[in-house]
């Protein structure tokens, strides 16, 4: 099967807001009118409600309520609210999948998103644009099994679909795999370069042509989420940590649970729960 054959059946691509539309050109764009995506933010009762929610969530910490859109762009920036609103848009386009626990699914993509970012916050690299790509790095799944459910129900049926073995048995069946699918929607939704490589390399770094970072960060960060929502044994979690990609990000695995459990004293700060890393969050999947 081909790829170009999933992507080429209009009625089956999922759509997003106008207003998300416009905030995926922002990303390479110098003179976004941040007025003017207020006020298409504005305009849509719902969306703001879910971005005030947001705004106002254990997440940020903030001291003081967000009442407007306004308020929520100046007091959390617009790369965050961005980030809000397209994590909420993905949710919305992909509202039901058959053969998908969709719940558990946008979980662990929040959790892999948070955990990406916590850990990029430490290295001082763009950590808001691998929390978008952390966000996003999964809905090539969603695309294939609502574009191939015959095709990947027998898959599903010898391997979850969080497994991290998944996208090897779906390029060795299939042809290509779920990072890219993601990346090619990407592309059709006209996210920047750099993210739709990304999307492309997350399930393998270590195999793309030129290594990236931002898709290192979202791998080790599928690894952490994948261990909470699947509820991995010890012995599985230490025996499936991604090393090679730690290593080339230079990161001790220590940052982990698991592994910090192993080493008490340690120095180096150790990842939170999810559960706490994700406080409020939630919200954007509802």
């Amino acid at each position: 099967m081909e790829l170009k054959s999933l992507l080429d059946q209009p009625n089956k691509l999922p759509t997003i807001p106008k207003v998300a539309q416009q905030l995926i050109t922002s990303f390479s764009s110098e003179d976004v009118s941040i007025d003017e995506i207020a006020q298409q933010l504005s305009a849509d009762p719902a969306l703001s409600a879910k971005l005030l929610r947001l705004a106002n969530s254990a997440y940020f910490h903030l001291s003081r309520t967000i009442g407007t859109v306004d308020d929520a762009l100046r007091m959390l920036g617009f790369v965050m609210v961005r980030n809000l609103v397209l994590g909420n848009s993905m949710a919305a386009a992909f509202r039901t999948v058959k053969g998908m626990d969709l719940h558990q699914f946008w979980r662990y993509n929040l959790y892999t998103a948070c955990a990406a970012r916590w850990l990029a916050s430490r290295e001082g690299v763009n950590a808001d644009l691998v929390f978008t790509v952390g966000l996003m790095h999964g809905i090539g799944q969603l695309h294939m099994h609502a574009g191939i459910p015959a095709e990947v129900a027998p898959l599903d049926k010898k391997l979850n679909v969080l497994d991290g073995g998944r996208a090897d048995l779906e390029k060795q069946v299939l042809g290509f795999h779920h990072g890219e699918v993601a990346a090619e929607l990407a592309s059709l939704w006209k996210f920047p370069k750099p993210i739709i490589e990304a999307l492309r390399d997350v399930p393998s770094p270590m195999a793309a042509r030129e290594f990236s970072e931002t898709a290192g960060w979202v791998h080790l960060g599928a690894w952490r989420a994948r261990t909470d929502v699947l509820v991995m044994s010890e012995q599985q979690i230490l025996g499936s940590y991604p090393t090679e990609v730690g290593r080339k990000l230079g990161l001790d695995p220590n940052w982990a649970p698991a592994h910090a459990a192993q080493f008490p004293g340690q120095t180096i700060a150790t990842m939170p729960p999810l559960s706490e890393l994700t406080e409020g969050l939630d919200a954007m999947l509802e």
